[in-house]
Parts: C-alpha cells; sequence; structure tokens
C-alpha cells in the first residue's frame, strides 16, 4: 500500500473524479430546469465528451500528464463545452415553436449560430494560450491548465457543430415545441383568471352595493 505523500495524492486524484462527476449532475440538472425537460439537456452533454476526448488529446501531444491541475481544468471545461450545444438547441427551439420543422431547425440554428460559437470558443482557446506558453516557476502548474482547456476547446468546437445537430435531429423527433408544457400551463392560469374575473363580474351585478352602506 502507498504512504506519504503518493497516498495523498491518489486520494486527492480519486476526489476529483467524484467532483467531476459531481460537476456532470449539476450542470445536467440546471440545464434540465432551463429547457423543461431531460432530453436536450442530455443532446448538449454530448458535447462533454467531445471536449474531454481533445483534452486527453491535447495532453498526449504535450507529453503532459494526467494529474490535479489537468483534471481541474477538465471541470473548468465542462461548463466551455456545454455552452456550444445551448447556443444551437436553445435557437432550434425557438425555431421550433414558430412551426419551422426539426431537421429544418436544427440546420438553421446550426447556419446561424456558427459565428457566435466560433467566437466565444476560439475567445477562450487563446485566452488559454499564455498558461499553454507558461515558462518559469510555477510553469509545470499552469501548463496543463492551458493544455486541456485550448485543446479541449478547440477540439469540441468543431466536432460540436456536427455532433449536436446530428443527435438533435435524431432525438428530438416530437412535433410539439419544446415549451409546449409551459405554454399550456400559461393557457390555463389565463383561462381560470379568466373565469375569476368574469366571477367576480356576476356577483357585483346579482349583489350591487347598497346605497349609504
Amino acid at each position: 500500500m502507498f504512504n506519504g505523500e503518493a497516498r495523498q495524492y491518489l486520494e486527492s486524484g480519486g476526489q476529483l473524479y467524484l467532483v467531476l462527476l459531481f460537476a456532470l449532475a449539476v450542470v445536467f440538472l440546471v440545464l434540465a430546469a432551463q429547457f423543461e425537460s431531460f432530453l436536450h439537456p442530455a443532446i448538449i452533454m454530448v458535447s462533454v465528451p467531445l471536449a474531454l476526448i481533445g483534452a486527453v488529446f491535447g495532453l498526449k501531444f504535450s507529453g503532459q500528464s494526467v494529474n490535479i491541475f489537468s483534471q481541474i481544468a477538465a471541470i473548468m471545461l465542462i461548463g466551455i463545452a456545454a455552452k456550444n450545444g445551448v447556443l444551437i438547441v436553445e435557437f432550434a427551439n425557438q425555431l421550433r415553436a414558430k412551426g419551422v420543422e426539426r431537421v429544418e431547425a436544427v440546420i438553421q440554428a446550426a447556419v446561424a449560430r456558427l459565428r457566435p460559437v466560433l467566437m466565444t470558443s476560439l475567445c477562450t482557446a487563446f485566452g488559454a494560450l499564455p498558461l499553454l506558453l507558461a515558462s518559469g516557476a510555477g510553469a509545470e502548474q499552469r501548463i496543463p491548465v492551458g493544455v486541456v482547456v485550448f485543446y479541449g476547446t478547440v477540439i469540441a468546437v468543431f466536432l460540436t457543430l456536427l455532433a449536436v445537430p446530428v443527435v438533435y435531429a435524431l432525438m428530438a423527433r416530437s412535433n410539439r415545441s419544446p415549451h409546449h408544457t409551459s405554454e399550456m400551463l400559461d393557457k390555463l392560469v389565463g383561462k381560470m383568471t379568466g373565469r375569476q374575473a368574469k366571477a367576480a363580474e356576476d356577483s357585483a351585478q346579482l349583489h350591487p352595493p347598497q346605497p349609504g352602506a
């Protein structure tokens, strides 16, 4: 069995893997609450493994290892990767709410969101270059973070533009608007409010206030 610093390293590494799973669960639940669905967050989360594949490729290409710093960067990468899927899926949902067919909606969404996805992702990737190219004291801690963020973001952005629309077209087969439940609840609340107002008006007509009361 390991003792000393080796044991502490293994224990901290295992805890970070647990934190990684917890971060995935939190992001999924937040997206589920936002989209009022479990299907669309699942489609968005397709981009996360693609980003992690890019991170692993970057670590292999640069000769870095999977350590505590690269694992922390991988947790950061979850939110960065999910952002691209959110842009595409949300715009596709808006088009479908207007009556656009599923496949046509996701194609238009991918085309319309191409520039925002590229701009935000490339800005994030190039913002990590100072960490990637770090030198001097502490560089061995900063370089793994820069490698994971840079390679993970760059590779994920191009794979996401292909994978997310394809998965959306295959999985989101419902002909209803993704906001169908919210629309039905709003209509129901509106009808109930209208009935209450009508009942109050009828009651006022049947029992008018007495003069001088």
